[in-house]
């Protein structure tokens, strides 16, 4: 009888306690967050009266790199953004120096107002991370509290980055884990990132929302061009992988000086915005919006823009990588609707948010990301293909800290309860005979390719 009164006692005050602080820790990074975003608007405002802005990216990547080397910083974490969280997540229970916040933040804002390629989220998600993690420690909350706090954190700031309370929440507490889900900070998310999404609205952040009225009449040939769209993504986020990855370890070879490497990385940038276009520096916003509206990608866009952000992410720059990602996706989508003659909107949308399922390995987030931004009609065709992308990248991740907690084919001995970085893949004879089929054939290219060398 006892039990029985017990349990929902306990669960009741429980509910009210985390009700109580994501509410608090809603506020909290709804005001942070706003100050971050109206400071970084400012920047990009007043550095966008110069037509030639971007000619101070080299000074700003060896300033940005300089403050990371010689001021308070984790030194032993090479993330940026929401990947260094992740990591403080798993490996020291969401403990974030408080003297990194800041440094951190200010070097996103020099990146990215003299045009490095980098998002916004990154910093936002250190903004509700690290005060969370502040928070945490004034009241000392022992690690499993801090923990929880930590990851409200996270999805208050993605979801005050973007206006998107749902995604914002579900992202947080799917980020950290492939093929996992932290249900046990499922309330707090959602509450901090509904607070924190409202108070960075109130305070005056405007946030952009694309309503597709498009309702294409279900055939088993659009049906098929959305599976299709899906790999074609998840390919495209493999690709968005590699080139960071090429990215870092070309970096690691250049072993001058940091702020100086950071600044021939400027310098690179610079030339490359020369040859080709100012349209892959920056954010990205203008882009976005013309794919999203209809504009048509040149078929190497993505690549580039994969291109800009390794440089500036690898190259001493600061900042998060979904909003590249979105870049990336829109002009993907774009592409895919040329060439299956499709309407260019649709796919854009569908590319925009099939990358961040690919490439952060979110696809349920990803998906609530198309119905609050795209609305609900687009959702089941933005939905299968999130899925097939999230599947189609494997076990790569452009945060190399997410902790494998499934193997996504069972074809695939991939050793699970590690991070990325460290995770090794074999490939087994295991399934049925398309599997097998498919296994030889990639032996067989494989040692064509090694007789070759």
């Amino acid at each position: 009888m006892y039990k029985r009164i017990e349990e929902p006692a306990v669960l009741f005050i429980s509910i009210l306690k985390w009700v109580f602080l994501a509410t608090v820790i809603g506020v909290i990074i709804g005001f942070g967050t706003t100050a971050f975003l109206k400071t970084l608007k400012w920047g990009i405002v007043f550095t966008s009266n110069y037509s030639l802005y971007y000619f101070s990216l080299p000074a700003a990547l060896f300033l940005s790199a300089a403050m990371v080397k010689y001021l308070p910083h984790d030194h032993d974490i090479e993330s940026h953004g929401t990947g260094k969280v992740i990591e403080a997540v798993h490996k020291r229970a969401g403990k974030l120096k408080a003297a990194v916040l800041p440094v951190d933040l200010v070097a996103t804002v020099i990146t990215i107002v003299a045009g490095g390629s980098a998002g916004q989220e990154g910093p936002c998600a250190q903004i509700g991370a690290g005060l969370s993690s502040i928070f945490a420690g004034l009241f000392r909350f022992d690690d499993s509290d801090r923990r929880k706090l930590v990851i409200c954190g996270i999805s208050a700031g993605f979801a005050a980055a973007f206006g998107t309370p749902i995604a914002g929440a579900i992202y947080g507490v799917e980020v950290l884990f492939v093929g996992s889900i932290l249900y046990d900070v499922l309330l707090p998310s959602f509450i901090a990132g509904i607070i924190s999404y409202q108070v960075s609205s109130a305070l005056g952040i405007h946030y952009s929302y694309h309503n597709i009225g498009f309702v294409h009449v279900f055939s088993n040939a659009f049906f098929l061009k959305v599976v299709l769209a899906g790999i074609f993504f998840g390919i495209s986020s493999l690709i968005l992988i590699e080139i960071l990855e090429f990215g870092k370890g070309l970096s690691k070879r250049i072993t001058v000086w940091l702020p100086l490497r950071s600044a021939v990385g400027g310098f690179v940038i610079v030339a490359f915005a020369f040859l080709f276009t100012s349209r892959y520096l920056g954010l990205g916003l203008e882009s976005i919006e013309f794919y999203l509206k209809g504009g048509k990608a040149a078929w190497y866009d993505f690549g580039l823009k994969s291109i800009f952000t390794s440089i500036t992410l690898n190259f001493g720059g600061n900042g998060g990588i979904i909003t590249p990602i979105f870049f990336v996706g829109s002009s993907a989508g774009s592409l895919f609707a040329q060439l299956m003659r499709e309407d260019i909107t649709t796919f854009a949308a569908i590319g925009m948010v099939s990358l961040v399922a690919g490439a952060s390995n979110t696809p349920i987030a990803a998906s609530i990301l198309a119905m609050e931004i795209f609305g609900p009609k687009l959702a089941p065709y933005a939905a299968i293909s999130c899925v097939i992308s999230f599947l189609m990248t494997g076990h790569r991740s452009v945060y190399t800290s997410q902790v494998l907690a499934f193997t996504k084919s069972l074809s695939i001995e991939v050793e699970t309860g590690k991070d990325l970085e460290n995770t090794k893949g074999e490939f087994s004879a295991r399934g049925n005979w398309v599997t097998t089929a498919a296994l030889n054939i990639a032996r067989k290219m494989r040692l064509r390719r090694y007789k070759k060398k």
